[in-house]
């Protein structure tokens, strides 16, 4: 009895690790998609970079509108020493507009090294960390789920370079899964009447941050039209992203309805590399045999991998990673949804302060008006100039541009100030703050600076509801876009939501 006892706690013990070990070997059929996907990942990456590196100065340099040494000068007199992990970054050493450029472009260098199979290790690693220090550094600038999605994504291309294990996958299946179901659970649970109403897309198309001319045709189309897209839209994010988890029909089956839904943005939205990375991540769906059926490329074996383990540090680095991960991210979307904080919330906060395990929720409440603010100056307080932005509303006859992959942040941000949000009045402030003065850092972000002398003494800013034209109206004005006076800014009701 001791001895079938012995041999039946042997081959427990044999099932459990042979189970553990199983997530930990690679996975040869997604070879190919891992090698795929890095490249894509490695020209988003450039994209962001090269964006970010014009702007940063701007942003948050020394004479920017949200200056980052001011800001971890401050979090060292508050947090002393633990502001080295509350807030990781390289800029610690030094937060100069030479400094912060320099990563940008470091940062751009590494994706080409990765993009040309030199260095990939090194070269995911490095871009992790000098994104998650510009991350940081931008501050309310930089605070989007485009780049925690990128932080995240980066870091677990580290260890899929190193291997495309079982449970690497996971975690890549996991965060698009994230993207995708958590979008759709807060449409549902924010109680916006538009999305309830399934009447959504008859604003979002004009009240979206920057729309492009693809959202001037999509306003235009029936209104019932509009309707199935927002039925289209629950069924994307509710329904399909389960289809990750289940056999590859299905798997196939969520790949085709997600690119055909990301495509369907790009066409007519400016979100950057947002929809971009997205579809990057559903490459990892796909075996060996599906890409190479869209490729048209035969099966010559030089994609298959040996079936080796991979180091001991590997799998403990990776399976730390996986628990932080899983934790962060199912607290956090449990304290989104029920606003109950766990007591595990300080852990959450450090984590996701790295930039991964975020929770996503894209356009949980629509807007049904926009608000656009224009910012003129004058040096007798009589006679006043405009400000003009490179990509947001403003000229009436301005054909709305396409930017992605580009993410133009000041124009980004000047969307959300109408909501008069303490965060968005205080680097609103600031940035007028910085016009008064002629910081040239500041107004390189504009695209035009009416005063290139002497600046300004007398600053205001109005606000406008802006709203397309119609075919009728485009046709007989030439004109994209209509607007009402609505008053001097603050001094109008808020933007609600």
């Amino acid at each position: 009895m001791v001895g079938y006892m012995s041999r039946l706690s042997r081959s427990l013990q044999g099932i459990e690790t042979g189970t553990l070990m199983a997530l930990f070997r690679p996975r040869p059929e997604f070879q190919l998609a891992a090698r795929l996907f890095l490249k894509v990942l490695a020209l988003i990456y450039f994209a962001a970079f090269v964006s970010i590196a014009a702007q940063i100065a701007g942003l948050a340099g020394p004479d920017g509108i949200l200056p980052f040494d001011v800001y971890l000068e401050n979090a060292w007199q508050v947090l002393g020493y633990q502001a080295w992990l509350k807030v990781p970054t390289l800029f610690w050493l030094n937060a100069s507009d030479m400094a912060l450029q320099a990563a940008a472009w470091a940062g751009a260098a590494f994706a080409v090294l990765l993009l040309l199979g030199r260095w990939p290790l090194f070269s995911l690693i490095a871009m992790f960390v000098l994104y998650l220090s510009l991350y940081r550094a931008g501050q309310v600038f930089m605070n989007f789920q485009w780049d925690t999605l990128l932080l995240e994504a980066g870091l677990l291309g580290v260890f899929l370079q190193l291997s495309p294990s079982a449970l690497v996958l996971f975690l890549f299946h996991w965060l698009l899964f994230r993207l995708r179901f958590m979008s759709g659970v807060f449409k549902l649970v924010s109680g916006d009447p538009s999305w309830a109403g399934f009447t959504a897309l008859d604003y979002y198309f004009e009240t979206q941050p920057l729309p492009h001319i693809g959202a001037w045709y999509a306003h235009q189309l029936p209104v019932w039209l509009h309707h199935v897209g927002v039925g289209f839209t629950f069924f994307t994010e509710l329904l399909v992203p389960f289809f990750i988890f289940l056999p590859r029909p299905f798997r196939l089956t969520a790949v085709a309805v997600t690119l055909f839904m990301q495509g369907m943005i790009l066409a007519t939205s400016n979100h950057n590399f947002f929809n971009l990375l997205t579809i990057a991540l559903c490459i990892l769906l796909l075996d060996e045999k599906a890409i190479r059926r869209v490729l048209r490329k035969k099966d010559n074996g030089e994609s298959r991998v040996p079936p080796d383990l991979p180091g001991l540090v590997h799998r403990l680095a990776l399976s730390a990673l996986a628990v932080l991960l899983l934790f962060a991210s199912t607290t956090g979307l449990f304290t989104l949804a029920t606003g109950q904080h766990l007591p595990s919330e300080p852990v959450r906060r450090l984590v996701q302060g790295f930039g991964v395990g975020a929770v996503y929720h894209v356009f949980p409440t629509m807007q049904m008006t926009r608000q656009e603010l224009i910012v003129e100056g004058s040096h007798d307080g009589k006679q006043w100039k405009e400000y003009t932005f490179s990509y947001k509303p403003q000229a009436l006859d301005k054909r709305p541009a396409y930017v992605v992959p580009h993410q133009p942040r000041l124009d980004w941000m000047m969307w959300f100030v109408p909501t008069q949000h303490p965060v968005q009045m205080a680097w609103f402030g600031e940035f007028l703050a910085g016009l008064k003065r002629g910081s040239p850092r500041i107004l390189a972000l504009l695209d035009n600076n009416p005063f290139p002398g002497t600046p300004p003494p007398f600053l205001r800013v109005t606000a406008w509801r802006y709203r397309f034209s119609t075919a009728d109206e485009r046709k007989e004005s030439g004109e994209w876009w209509q607007r009402e006076y609505i008053g001097i800014f603050p001094f109008v009701p808020p933007r609600k939501p």
